[in-house]
């Protein structure tokens, strides 16, 4: 897994922001005091996530009010769907995106 460094302002702050870590779009979400990173790109409709919402611990997509867990990335009962997430990281400070290749993540199947 590659960590990638990435800017925040003021961690302690509620945000939501748009970001790239290697060649992923990343969805960067401040709530409640924690940080957590999910895929850009809402599956439903491919609106973009960064300029939705948080209401009671889910992202909203800002097309078709679809919601993502900020936790898991799993969509709201009856979406079927989910977005991805990434591990993050605070180190002095900093916010740090964890990003899986292709080969690691397959690797993890046949484990």
């Amino acid at each position: 897994m590659k960590w990638y460094r990435v800017p925040v302002e003021d961690i302690n702050k509620p945000f939501i922001k748009k970001i790239k870590a290697g060649t992923k779009s990343i969805c960067l979400v401040g709530y409640e005091g924690k940080i957590f990173a999910l895929g850009a790109t809402c599956p439903h409709a491919g609106g973009d996530l960064s300029i939705g919402w948080c209401n009671n611990g889910k992202l909203v997509c800002p097309f078709h009010r679809y919601s993502y867990d900020l936790t898991t990335g799993k969509g709201s009962t009856g979406q079927n769907d989910y977005v991805n997430t990434y591990p993050v990281e605070i180190r002095e400070q900093s916010v740090y995106i964890g990003v899986s290749t292709f080969w690691e993540k397959l690797k993890t199947i046949f484990e």
